[in-house]
């Protein structure tokens, strides 16, 4: 619905497993495109993407992916949650903090006009991980996939036109 994967893109998919979203987006980008997916569990092999066996956190991760991605990313998905507890607040807290280290990675790793999207929780805290995608990113949203249960607390924040790491802006002038 908002056309977020296209043809030929360089895509990073965090906390990859089972392997679903790599799975479509495989589909879509085509043998042009490249798809490496990372996760801490192993996920089977999959023509047309990458899956590596590493923690997105570790210092060596946005170099190993750029790398195997052959520059810069397009789009960097997050379908990730951390496991619940059953308190409401701690899982939404816990989810949020997910959605903003997965930010700072993909301001790392996404080429300028990139894309992010996360997984997040509805429950009132997303206001500064909103906050610093909108200094970073032309246009930030919420969407709910048509997958997603009516009840759920489940939401995805979308986040299009990435302006470019603070490096590559301090190299331009």
């Amino acid at each position: 619905r908002h056309k977020i994967l296209k043809p030929n893109q360089k895509i990073i998919d965090l906390g990859a497993a089972p392997g679903g979203w790599s799975q479509v987006a495989a589909k879509i980008v085509g043998p042009s495109g490249r798809i490496v997916g990372i996760d801490l569990l192993e996920i089977e092999p999959m023509v047309g993407v990458d899956f590596i066996t590493l923690d997105f956190l570790a210092p060596e991760a946005p170099t190993l992916l750029t790398d195997l991605l052959g520059g810069p990313a397009d789009l960097v998905l997050s379908d990730m949650a951390a496991n619940t507890t059953g308190h409401k607040q701690t899982d939404h807290l816990r989810i949020i903090g997910l959605a903003e280290t997965a930010a700072e990675f993909a301001r790392e790793v996404l080429a300028p006009g990139g894309t992010y999207l996360a997984k997040v929780f509805q429950g009132g805290t997303e206001g500064t991980l909103l906050a610093d995608l909108k200094r970073d990113f032309t246009t930030v949203r919420h969407v709910k996939p048509a997958a997603s249960r009516s009840d759920s607390s489940e939401l995805y924040v979308l986040a299009t036109g990435f302006r470019g790491s603070a490096e590559a802006v301090e190299d331009d002038s």
